[in-house]
């Protein structure tokens, strides 16, 4: 039996990212260790319960994870601990609901429904890039690792891949012309077509406007059009 300060996370502890209630709360759940930062991701508690109000208490959401089939990136997944995080997907088959974790104009972490059949895949960032064994591994944003014989991968590209599998479908590149996603900076959330990529920055095209930002932030969604859809702005 873990304690309690194991199991919860003060109200002041609490990212700012995460979009519930604080006022008259003295602790929250604490996720499991991920792999998503703490500040873009959330416990499933939190989600079921805050954010889309399926249930009151904890107790609730235990009931409601065990009866129902709960997907996250196509797995299911009982523990309300489990840290789900950005460009993750929610599927609920039986009530036919289907979300993907963003980011809000301010920062938040929010849910986006979108169709069943885009539930079927997700964007994945390229953290790293090594060779093991004569094949490439490519470490991915969500903390995933995939083995592969050959193919035309840089870190900072994303991949399209499929769920549940993992196979990668196609590859987008981090690149004049691409889109790209913020998930962080001061224009966290922002879309934009990048015109120009130079050492650790990137230059993108938001409206008439040109902004610098950091590669890292950068999360490339597509070419020409986003793989993924997104809220109207």
């Amino acid at each position: 039996m873990g304690s309690k300060v194991e199991k919860h996370l003060s109200r002041l502890a609490m990212p700012k990212s995460w979009h519930i209630k604080r006022k008259g709360i003295k602790w929250v759940t604490r996720p499991k260790p991920g792999a998503h930062p703490l500040k873009l991701g959330m416990p499933l508690n939190l989600i079921f319960r805050d954010l889309l109000g399926y249930a009151k208490t904890t107790k609730e959401v235990k009931q409601l994870l065990s009866n129902q089939e709960v997907l996250i990136d196509g797995k299911r997944r009982k523990d309300t601990r489990f840290l789900v995080g950005i460009m993750d997907t929610i599927s609920i088959p039986k009530i036919k609901k289907f979300l993907r974790v963003i980011l809000s104009k301010k920062g938040k972490i929010t849910l986006f429904e979108i169709s069943e059949s885009e539930s079927k895949i997700k964007l994945c960032k390229i953290k790293g890039k090594s060779q093991v064994n004569k094949k490439i591994q490519l470490n991915l944003y969500d903390g995933k690792n995939i083995l592969l014989d050959k193919g035309d991968y840089k870190v900072g590209d994303s991949v399209v891949i499929e769920l549940p599998s993992h196979k990668i479908k196609d590859v987008v590149k981090l690149e004049k012309g691409s889109l790209v996603y913020l998930l962080g900076g001061k224009h966290i959330s922002d879309i934009g077509v990048i015109e120009e990529v130079k050492g650790n920055k990137i230059v993108y095209k938001r409206g008439n406007d040109s902004v610098e930002t950091s590669k890292k932030y950068a999360f490339v969604i597509g070419k020409g059009k986003s793989v993924i859809t997104f809220p109207e702005k």
